[in-house]
């Protein structure tokens, strides 16, 4: 039984793209974060996650379906956060985050029409160019959020790749499960 939500209100297209995803890729500034680049007096950098996208994450594992971040910068703080949730396809210093999607695919045996990519701004274009389902998150640039298939309602890092797992789930018939689960 599929509980009746916001989610229940999405155009068919929209559900027919999230259906067939194996493979969901985010980048991380601007998505998996707010964008804010914080560095404290000796130039450490730190970053703030937000536990629902965490928990969304760890939800599509639970079904199965592979997680990656991509990212053209390199932080520590985006190892920890992989290593914690448990995502083992990290690609960090990726300028080229289309190529690398590519190839992810074909390791995996997927193709475009099951990976959903969720960026915020222009480098993302051409893996959301690639991805069955493109997905912006509702603060990304102008031109990223006329790409999008679909564009959250929350911003990126304060629970957008929630949003985006839910909306899987859901049009994958599991979102009834997941509220078993937490009966």
């Amino acid at each position: 039984m599929q509980p009746t939500s916001y989610l229940s209100d999405l155009p068919a297209d929209l559900l027919g793209r999230a259906a067939p995803i194996r493979l969901t890729a985010f980048d991380v500034d601007g998505t998996l974060t707010d964008g804010c680049l914080h560095y404290s007096a000796d130039g450490q950098e730190s970053k703030v996650f937000h536990a629902h996208d965490g928990l969304g994450i760890k939800r599509l594992q639970a079904h199965g379906i592979e997680v990656a971040f991509i990212t053209a910068r390199s932080s520590q703080p985006v190892v920890w956060r992989a290593k914690e949730l448990g995502v083992v396809h990290l690609y960090q210093g990726q300028n080229n985050k289309r190529a690398c999607l590519l190839k992810l695919m074909e390791t995996l045996g997927l193709v475009p029409r099951q990976l959903a990519f969720t960026g915020d701004d222009l480098p993302d274009l051409p893996a959301m160019h690639l991805a069955g389902l493109a997905v912006a998150v509702a603060n990304a640039h102008p031109w990223v959020l006329e790409a999008a298939h679909w564009q959250t309602r929350l911003p990126g890092g304060h629970g957008a790749v929630r949003e985006l797992a839910d909306l899987i789930l859901y049009a994958q018939g599991k979102a009834g499960t997941e509220r078993e689960h937490w009966r």
